[in-house]
């Protein structure tokens, strides 16, 4: 079964503050929002063009979703995915949620990306 990818539209931007931050509350607005808080500190990967003056991102980050349907417990998925990406000199940035993945590119990358994972994916 060939794996199925979209690409979100928007420039994502992955945002960076310390670890005792409250979240801020533009960050649980809009369609896509990925909050992250650990011992270290929180992340917020949100759509740049919303993102505040004065935060500390990193900007130009284009997304893929998986659209297929796996199994929560399915194994080898990301590496499937990233693997290429990495023999190609590509980074990835990759959000997993309870439903589904999104694996992120820098946008320079994004057609280099997109021709990798289309011999093995169907991306719409």
């Amino acid at each position: 079964m060939k794996l199925t990818l979209s690409i979100l539209p928007e420039k994502l931007g992955i945002c960076h503050f310390d670890k005792k931050s409250p979240i801020p509350d533009w960050a649980l607005k809009g369609d896509f929002s990925s909050i992250t808080r650990t011992s270290q500190e929180l992340s917020i990967v949100y759509p740049q063009e919303k993102i505040p003056g004065g935060v500390l991102f990193e900007k130009d980050w284009r997304a893929f979703r998986l659209e297929s349907t796996v199994d929560m417990y399915s194994v080898g998925i990301i590496a499937s995915l990233s693997k290429p990406l990495a023999e190609a000199g590509i980074s990835i940035f990759n959000i997993s949620t309870y439903e589904t993945n999104y694996i992120l590119v820098e946008e320079k990358n994004l057609a280099k990306a997109k021709k990798i994972l289309s011999a093995f994916c169907n991306i719409k």
